[in-house]
């Protein structure tokens, strides 16, 4: 039988939009950080449910709703599947020593005479190992900034230090759920994102470093400090650090470089994880399992705890151990849940046609590739002040856009890209979002004192913008059929 929709308005497409924004600013007001751990889901099922109704009164049916929906978490089960894989990865490598042991040796590039580059680089550091900015920022940056004001250096400077470090280590990170979401939300694979993402990052962060760089050697040098001193006595009192830890991540990067697919490679990295922990860290076993006798049963239950569940390591150092703790599978629930939330919302539009209304009077001023990135950059900027969300700011746009890109030659990675380039990084630039309002508690200095030094942060979206106007790394399908592909797959 023949179905008769009619055509939305550009006012009816923007309900849901509306609605959704509208509900996440109070989630944010109301909720503050907590938001993140089912209200800004609920919105979106909400959310959904107002796309529905004027869905059915343009004329669609829920059984073909429905269909859209199932389609839309379907196509995101490729990157759900890694995010639980990066959790156990996350608890293993914790298990094993080689997070500690990439802090460990981070925190000794540390010097005085160029501090605000070594304070960026550290943060990077450990936010590329951890996977996470906030955790970064909370317990190393708070340490960093006790140091540098001790160095003179103003709260602001230092501030925009370490977020520059910390947000470029979450970016790049494959642990982190951001770096993971984008590539769902534009449909291409996590190590794929993460190539193409690391020709518009390492210039972003190379000029950064270079104005850090400037500015430490004009205004501040010549102090020496031992504040680390006891951060790394802890790590090494606690932990069994050797160089040979980093042939883990070695492994995985090379497994990486062979294009090896996603879920494979964070496997054997799990696995070799686990290995790490039973040949260097058997007093980690033992403090985990809770057992000091039959090694062969603690390790076991040492190890599959850290895979499925929160586990954290103990040392005499309070900043130490709240970096030391992992969440597991189990920490990635709220933001597999965020996904399909966010995949019922994006299915509901995109299936009755009001997402395709919406992006169909943005891309009208999308002449070209450059205007069409700069298009999506601003999207993503405009969700961050309206949404308050990072995550939303690359679940809408890039449920937007996807088709888009597609259907102009350009392969998904050009999207997922400029979602994290425009999206994840500029949400801590907005006092009023999740981001700036965290990291800004957590320093104890305001989002606008830190913001004009948040170098890479305001360089990123520039610099994806340039790259699209200049035609620089930009990937394109080789022919029609192909951009037809479901590219998620090749994970």
């Amino acid at each position: 039988m023949s179905q008769t929709t009619r055509r939305p308005t550009l006012f009816m497409a923007l309900i849901p939009v509306i609605f959704l924004t509208s509900l996440i600013s109070i989630n944010v007001f109301i909720f503050g950080d907590d938001s993140l751990s089912g209200s800004n889901q609920i919105v979106l099922i909400l959310s959904a449910a107002v796309a529905s109704v004027v869905a059915i009164r343009l004329g669609h049916k829920w059984l073909d709703l429905r269909a859209g929906i199932v389609k839309s978490i379907g196509s995101a089960m490729t990157a759900i599947l890694i995010l639980l894989m990066i959790g156990s990865l996350a608890g293993t490598w914790l298990l094993g020593g080689i997070v500690p042991a990439m802090i460990y040796y981070g925190l000794q590039i540390l010097n005085p005479t160029i501090f605000l580059v070594a304070a960026c680089i550290v943060s990077a550091v450990v936010s590329l190992a951890t996977g996470s900015s906030w955790s970064t920022v909370a317990t190393l940056g708070v340490a960093l900034l006790g140091i540098g004001r001790a160095l003179g250096i103003p709260d602001g400077v230092i501030g925009g230090a370490i977020i520059s470090g910390a947000y470029f280590g979450d970016k790049m990170s494959p642990l982190s759920d951001t770096t993971n979401l984008a590539p769902a939300m534009a449909g291409t694979d996590l190590f794929t994102h993460i190539r193409y993402m690391a020709w518009t990052t390492i210039p972003s962060i190379s000029i950064a470093l270079i104005i850090f760089l400037i500015m430490g050697l004009r205004q501040y040098s010549g102090t020496e400090y031992s504040d680390i001193s006891p951060v790394l006595t802890a790590i090494d009192s606690t932990f069994h650090i050797t160089p040979l830890l980093f042939l883990v991540p070695a492994l995985v990067i090379f497994l990486i470089i062979r294009k090896v697919p996603a879920i494979p490679a964070l496997f054997f990295g799990t696995i070799a994880g686990a290995i790490c922990a039973l040949i260097f860290q058997p007093q980690i076993i033992a403090q985990v399992s809770e057992m000091d006798d039959k090694f062969h049963v603690a390790a076991y239950i040492a190890i599959m705890k850290s895979m499925y569940t929160e586990i954290s390591v103990n040392t005499d150092h309070e900043m130490v151990n709240s970096l030391l703790s992992t969440g597991g599978m189990r920490g990635m629930l709220n933001t597999v849940w965020l996904i399909m939330c966010a995949m019922i919302f994006g299915g509901i539009m995109e299936s009755s046609g009001l997402l395709h209304r919406i992006t169909e009077s943005v891309i009208k001023l999308a002449h070209n590739t450059g205007s069409l990135v700069a298009s999506t950059a601003g999207t993503c900027m405009f969700f961050n002040v309206t949404a308050s969300d990072q995550y939303l700011s690359i679940v809408v746009p890039g449920r937007m856009f996807a088709e888009t890109y597609r259907e102009r030659g350009l392969t998904p990675q050009n999207l997922s890209r400029t979602l994290e380039d425009s999206g994840t990084v500029t949400s801590v630039l907005v006092p009023w979002n999740t981001c700036g309002a965290t990291q800004a508690s957590v320093l104890g200095v305001s989002t606008i004192t830190f913001l004009p030094y948040c170098f890479f942060n305001i360089i990123s979206p520039f610099m994806t913008i340039i790259y699209a106007y200049l035609n620089i790394r930009i990937s394109r399908f080789s022919d029609a059929t192909e951009a037809k592909e479901d590219v998620s797959l090749k994970a």
